[in-house]
């Protein structure tokens, strides 16, 4: 676990094309750390990216999924799939204290050395152990998306709390 210090630490969520997973996070734990008072100050949540192709743009579903917890819709929207390889996007990589990946496919994607030791799984990060964290991509019915978000939410929420206790 990396441990907190008195240095903002920089958190990158990737995933297969940035469409789905790794922007929702990138919204929801950057809501969250804000929301906390403990690491408001000692946590960024940089824009996430992608380890494999990206997507054209933010998958409509995950947009559903973050209006319902409170997002704007048009801010979400807005969202651009980054890649690891675009120039921009490669500065977040190396600038990332944690690179927090949904499957440990992601970590043999990334093909930089010193990239890919600093990641870990959003399940380890969250729990300590490993499970995959399906892409909630291959459920095209709204509410069975949704379902697969709110299990991302529990691990955010998990990796939050043990955020705030490391400090």
């Amino acid at each position: 676990m990396q441990h907190l210090t008195v240095n903002t630490m920089k958190i990158l969520f990737v995933c297969s094309q940035n469409m789905c997973r790794s922007p929702y996070c990138e919204f929801m734990f950057r809501k969250m750390v804000q929301s906390s008072p403990s690491l408001r100050d000692k946590v960024e949540v940089t824009r996430s990216s992608a380890v494999m192709t990206p997507g054209t743009s933010i998958d409509p579903l995950t947009v559903e999924a973050l209006v319902r917890e409170g997002f704007d819709r048009s801010a979400a929207e807005a969202h651009v799939p980054g890649f690891m390889y675009r120039k921009a996007d490669r500065k977040l990589f190396d600038e990332a204290d944690v690179i927090v990946g949904m499957t440990k496919s992601h970590k043999y994607l990334i093909l930089n050395p010193k990239w890919r030791r600093k990641f870990i799984t959003l399940s380890e990060a969250a729990t300590g152990r490993y499970a995959p964290v399906p892409d909630p991509w291959l459920q095209r019915d709204t509410e069975k998306y949704i379902a697969e978000m709110n299990k991302i939410k529990v691990y955010l929420e998990l990796y939050l709390e043990r955020l705030e206790n490391e400090v």
